[in-house]
């Protein structure tokens, strides 16, 4: 299984440098904006999906890498410099905001941290001396290094793709190490992991912290695309969007933020044939979804599984019924 499920991620990798050189500028920025929304997904996944906590307000840390660089940028420091100051700013602010959930869980938590999404989008919005307002910040311009410039479509694909590749390894590595056992050990039963000697509190902070840092790493990515930001990418409406992706793709499992992220980012796209109905058309599909596929599009092979190994069962169990009535018979 092991085997492959590395085939199929190498064969995944080898598509996503190949398709978009087949693409036009407008496909290049759309893989683009979904490879970043993974990067964001991944950490919601970490916090949701691996730790069990209840998050709506991701999108705040995404405004908030994306302001830390932006605001870096504009005043004349190197994109390199501003991508870890937002990482270490978000993951310092994360850990502040997994403190609640040392209280409060489920649909408390969510609200409190939904509140803490507003809160940052209300400053985003009325700082206008530190964000410019709604406004905004513009002219953000593309990175380079080495000599290499970035600014063209297809070169800042490929940078976003390799902080996607990085940071997917960085939390492979992370999940199957002991803290990775310890993130779901923590989401299956606190009070076992507890019992067990897990530090429920510092798993629970370091949760929000790491999945914090990759949204603002995401966010600085987001501010170099677009080239200009205004406080509207980073609404509540947003962090709903990104649960979302997280479920849709499968909670828990290591590859649902790409799938998740597509459904959110370029599903939206191929509807667009429905023009004024597209919403619509949007919106039932992902509720049939969540009604057949609860655990996400990720868990139709566990769910297939499943139902192979419930009949292989039955069929075991009636085979050992006819043995022992034919034995009965015989006696």
């Amino acid at each position: 299984m092991k085997k492959l499920g590395l085939l199929a991620g190498l064969l995944g990798l080898a598509a996503c440098i190949l398709v978009p050189t087949l693409l036009k500028s407008h496909g290049i920025y759309l893989f683009t904006y979904w490879l970043i929304y993974v990067i964001a997904s991944m950490g919601l996944n970490l916090t949701i999906g691996y730790a069990g906590q209840k998050s709506l307000g991701h999108a705040a840390f995404f405004g908030i890498g994306a302001y830390t660089v932006a605001i870096l940028m504009q005043a004349g420091y190197s994109f390199w410099l501003g991508m870890p100051l937002a990482a270490l700013g978000c993951f310092v602010v994360g850990l502040a905001l997994g403190f609640p959930a040392l209280r409060v869980q489920t649909i408390y938590l969510a609200f409190a941290t939904l509140g803490f999404n507003t809160a940052v989008w209300l400053v985003m919005r009325n700082e206008e001396w530190l964000t410019g307002g709604t406004f905004g910040i513009n002219n953000i311009a593309r990175p380079e290094a080495f000599g290499i410039s970035f600014d063209g479509n297809l070169a800042y694909y490929y940078l976003v793709l390799a902080f996607a590749v990085v940071l997917g390894l960085l939390l492979w590595g992370l999940l199957n190490s002991p803290w990775g056992k310890a993130f779901t050990a923590l989401r299956d039963n606190p009070i076992r992991a507890e019992s067990l000697g897990v530090d429920i509190r510092g798993y629970t902070l370091l949760s929000f912290a790491i999945g914090a840092a990759y949204a603002g790493i995401a966010g600085g990515l987001f501010g170099s695309l677009v080239q200009f930001i205004d406080p509207a990418p980073f609404t509540v409406e947003a962090s709903i969007m990104m649960y979302l992706m997280v479920v849709v793709g499968g909670p828990g499992y290591f590859l649902g933020p790409l799938l998740g992220a597509a459904v959110g980012v370029i599903l939206p796209e191929w509807l667009r044939f429905a023009q004024a109905w597209y919403l619509f058309v949007f919106g039932t599909a992902v509720v049939m979804l969540m009604i057949y596929l609860p655990d996400g599009l990720l868990s139709i092979p566990d769910r297939i599984r499943a139902k192979r190994q419930s009949r292989e069962a039955s069929a075991a169990r009636a085979a050992n019924a006819n043995q022992r009535s034919a034995e009965g018979v015989k006696a």
